[in-house]
């Protein structure tokens, strides 16, 4: 919607069901509030656990990551390929109602100082309108295309220096860039944004973390110590709000936590694990707000907190070992690290990072799965990790083309976390409907309140038909089942599968009546039901179960090993290889070789173990991405010096 510069006066409403989950919490409406004018700007405020516009609707923040302004770049990923408005228009128009957008202080100290970069690196014959803009005139663009598409803005200071790695730095200030600049550059932005409702959260710093045995690292007590987030998430926050007072203000958690009767001096005796500390994803720890509330004074009602978690892809978490679920994620893992905040009613969750591989491993899809409906039976704010597909251990919602969408991750992951209401994805823009002005998919969030705040649609659809399977292979069904009907409409269907005589649990999430099960073991029994939901959240009884029993494996195993070189400059290049199950059946492990030219060698590589000898270049799986069902595959990528095509690729499996 357009700039403002002051909120007006509005009638008082109460706080109302978001329409998307039948458990997500809800107030008792105030008469006649659909009568209310709208606000007619679109900041944002708390409310206990819940974030509410100017007229007390409950909202809900359901967004995506897209990275670049943090790094090297200093511009958006992507745009080297992909156009700057289409790629912003498919997001409104696929539900995504805010974008995450990590920056560097770096960066915001430059701009502040009139330095910016003339000539980004972006493709002009695919973005002919950003010819002869720097990259401070390319962000005001975006800027009012997400005004157009009803789309609103979360800025995140993602790491000191711009530097594609720089959020692996620890803590807010690094060489010349002091925690008073690291304030300044918040400040500098803030001023220059302050009367665009476009911007309507400021996330501090991403990923605060460290242990008590690295030179840096951050803590959480009520000192004022330089190295204490706590302290610095409220210095700023304070700072950012008392330019505007509108903002929302993100806090992340840290890294470790001391346990009972440990102290931030305590003994680190086992760096992986001490005894003495309490540890999480970075940014994910928030064991310390209950203690140590962050404290913006008169403004506490701007304060939302900001864990980020991630799956076994990633990181092997000692959670990840057993047979986890939900229910012990959320007892082992979430409920003590921050899902007590959302709880006990002490501020709202917005969850700034989620999000992976899909049909890699079973155990990240099963995170993955168990954490959105977490999310979305509570009302839990998220922005998923992330839209760029060269994120390198989570890929993206995009293909690497920039323009196709990785549609199974999108529809069975992201999109049943979507705010949607009557089958129309819900904005935050009062005015604008999410997806632009003639959206078919979209719609404003006054449209969302127009007439009433009452509990809406609360009708589940009917029961599914019992599915039948088809195609099954040793690690592989086909499953399809007649469909749920409904009052409004069914939304997506929730698959849900035991083996023996172990629960339930949903596995995934399709808008269609087909549903392709991988990762299955040879030999072995699965139950599998089907639920359906509708676009007001509600959840339908499970359809009678279907029994599969897997063949035993055959044949040989197999795979291929594709080598693709991502980018490439003076003296240097980036590479990705796939590595693809082309056997029958499930490996275990790959190892892929090749003879590299002469003058180049590999500088770093992430997601394989590397190992040299003479020209020789062998690569072979972690621990975390190895099994590959057939017909499935993963990636490992690298960055090396010289150049040219590697030859004699090849790819054994175990």
């Amino acid at each position: 919607m357009s700039v403002r510069t002051a909120l007006a006066a509005v009638a008082t409403a109460a706080t109302v069901l978001l329409g998307l989950a039948a458990a997500a919490p809800a107030a008792t409406a105030a008469p006649n509030v659909g009568t209310a004018a709208a606000p007619t700007t679109d900041w944002l405020h708390t409310d206990g656990n819940k974030i509410v516009d100017a007229a007390g609707n409950q909202v809900w923040l359901t967004g995506a990551n897209w990275f670049g302004f943090n790094a090297s770049e200093r511009v958006f990923h992507g745009l080297w390929s992909g156009n700057l408005e289409s790629i912003t228009r498919a997001m409104a128009q696929r539900g995504i109602n805010i974008v995450r957008v990590p920056i560097s202080t770096q960066l915001l100290l430059e701009w502040k100082a009139g330095q910016t970069t003339a000539q980004p690196n972006v493709n002009t014959y695919v973005n002919p309108e950003l010819a002869g803009l720097n990259n401070l005139q390319i962000f005001d663009h975006w800027l009012r295309l997400c005004e157009k598409y009803g789309l609103k803005v979360m800025l995140d200071v993602h790491s000191a220096e711009a530097d594609n790695s720089g959020h692996v730095y620890p803590v807010w200030w690094k060489g010349s860039i002091t925690p008073e600049l690291f304030y300044q550059g918040w400040e500098w932005i803030t001023s220059r944004y302050r009367t665009n409702d476009t911007i309507v959260a400021m996330d501090i710093k991403n990923e605060p973390h460290g242990t008590p045995n690295d030179p840096q690292r951050a803590k959480w007590d009520s000192s004022t110590d330089q190295d204490n987030f706590k302290y610095a998430c409220e210095t700023a926050g304070r700072r950012i709000l008392a330019i505007n007072p509108n903002l929302l203000i993100l806090c992340e958690g840290i890294e470790v936590y001391p346990r009972a009767g440990a102290t931030w001096n305590s003994p680190n005796t086992n760096p992986d694990r001490s005894p003495n500390y309490h540890y999480n994803w970075w940014g994910g720890n928030l064991r310390g707000v209950a203690q140590h509330p962050v404290n913006l004074g008169a403004q506490q009602d701007q304060l939302v907190y900001s864990p980020h978690d991630y799956g076994p892809l990633v990181y092997e978490q000692p959670w990840f070992a057993g047979d986890f679920d939900k229910d012990s994620l959320t007892n082992d893992v979430w409920r003590p690290n921050w899902f007590y905040i959302h709880e006990q009613n002490i501020a709202p969750l917005l969850i700034g990072e989620w999000g992976g591989r899909l049909g890699q491993d079973a155990r990240q899809d099963r995170w993955m799965a168990a954490l959105r409906d977490l999310m979305v039976d509570n009302g839990i704010h998220h922005t998923f990790w992330c839209l760029n597909p060269n994120s390198g251990d989570t890929g993206g919602l995009l293909l690497d083309d920039w323009a196709s969408w990785d549609e199974t991750k999108y529809n069975q992951i992201l999109k049943p976390a979507l705010w949607q209401h009557n089958g129309k994805f819900v904005g935050l823009d009062h005015q604008v409907r999410l997806g632009g002005a003639n959206s078919t998919t979209g719609i404003s969030l006054t449209e969302r309140y127009a007439g009433g705040t009452g509990p809406g649609d609360t009708t589940a659809p009917s029961t599914p038909g019992r599915p039948s399977a088809s195609d099954v292979t040793a690690s592989t069904a086909t499953l399809s089942w007649a469909a749920a009907t409904d009052n409004v409409g069914v939304t997506g269907y929730e698959v849900l599968r035991a083996t023996g005589s172990g629960a339930a649990t949903v596995v995934g999430t399709v808008s269609g009546t087909t549903y392709r099960a991988t990762g299955l073991s040879a030999s072995t029994s699965y139950t599998f039901t089907v639920r359906a939901r509708d676009a007001a959240g509600n959840v339908s009884a499970a359809s009678p179960p279907l029994t599969v029993t897997t063949p035993a494996g055959t044949g040989n195993a197999g795979c291929s090993a594709t080598y693709r070189v991502v980018s490439s400059w003076q003296g240097g290049y980036q590479a990705e290889v796939t590595v693809a199950n082309t056997g029958p059946a499930a490996i275990t492990g790959w190892t892929v070789s090749w003879t590299a030219p002469t003058g180049t060698t590999v500088s770093s590589l992430w997601n394989g173990r590397l190992t040299t000898s003479g020209s020789t270049v062998t690569v072979r799986n972690e621990p975390y991405n190895g099994q590959l069902a057939a017909g499935t595959s993963t990636t490992f990528g690298l960055t090396g010096t010289g150049s040219g095509t590697p030859t004699n690729i090849t790819c054994t499996a175990s």
